[in-house]
């Protein structure tokens, strides 16, 4: 039986960051994926990660894996699809290393891609804005926090990737407000920052204090939220805003 742990390791700092170079944006991404199956692997199966083999990661369990995503973190096959590729990423580079599992590699890199709908964009009103950036309860931490958030968001129309990445010294208020961002390509750019969420950004980032390096963003415990929290806090937010503006779908904002 052959652990996956060094292959893994070599996965991430010498194939993802040293061979192609990826941001750390799809490192992260890519890291957040694999920690989800190996949370899985463990619960279904009480295998610790630092205990897994690849004979523990075959098709079966990844397609189980899948499965649990879609029907009990409910994320969109948008999502499922996004973890897939990093599986299958880290499988492609283990076939290179591990010809003895060529077998088992080769029915995960089978699993296919789940087909979907893709929906054509649709705009928030006015109202609807209202009403959503109104929804969170600003007596508690998080509720401010996510109101902050929501405004960048929407205001901007940053990537979700791009907005779980922000840090503090992102931000600059003032003349010249902007949040500068990081996109796909490594193209960095600056996108302005209206006066509404400019004081909005400026109570939070006070209450925050962070410090340049760390989440704009946060967890309580000070980590970055995950792209699954912010998509299930704008989902929360968005049943609440419903009940004043019947007109907002929390299917569509997810």
């Amino acid at each position: 039986m052959s652990p996956i742990a060094p292959t893994l390791q070599s996965f991430f700092t010498d194939r993802l960051a040293r061979q192609r170079r990826v941001s750390p944006r799809t490192i992260a991404s890519y890291r957040d994926s694999l920690k989800l199956l190996f949370v899985f692997v463990q619960e279904t199966s009480g295998t610790k990660p630092s205990d897994l083999c690849w004979d523990d990661l075959d098709a079966e369990t990844i397609g189980a894996f899948l499965d649990h995503l879609e029907t009990d973190r409910n994320n969109s096959p948008r999502t499922r699809n996004l973890r897939l590729t990093a599986i299958r990423s880290l499988f492609t580079y283990a076939a290179l290393r591990h010809p003895e599992h060529a077998e088992l590699i080769q029915r995960v890199l089978a699993i296919p891609a789940k087909r979907f709908d893709k929906q054509l964009v649709s705009f928030l009103t006015a109202a609807e804005i209202d009403a959503l950036v109104a929804a969170p309860d600003r007596t508690r931490w998080e509720g401010r926090r996510d109101r902050a958030l929501l405004l960048v968001a929407l205001q901007t129309g940053l990537r979700l990737s791009e907005l779980t990445a922000l840090v503090c010294a992102d931000i600059t208020l003032g003349a010249g407000a902007n949040v500068r961002c990081v996109g796909k390509g490594r193209k960095h750019r600056a996108v302005p920052l209206t006066t509404a969420t400019q004081s909005v950004v400026r109570v939070w980032m006070a209450e925050r204090a962070g410090q340049p390096d760390q989440p704009l963003f946060p967890t309580r415990t000070g980590r970055r939220l995950s792209a699954d929290a912010v998509q299930r806090l704008v989902h929360e937010h968005a049943v609440t805003a419903a009940q004043q503006c019947p007109s907002i779908r929390a299917d569509k904002l997810c």
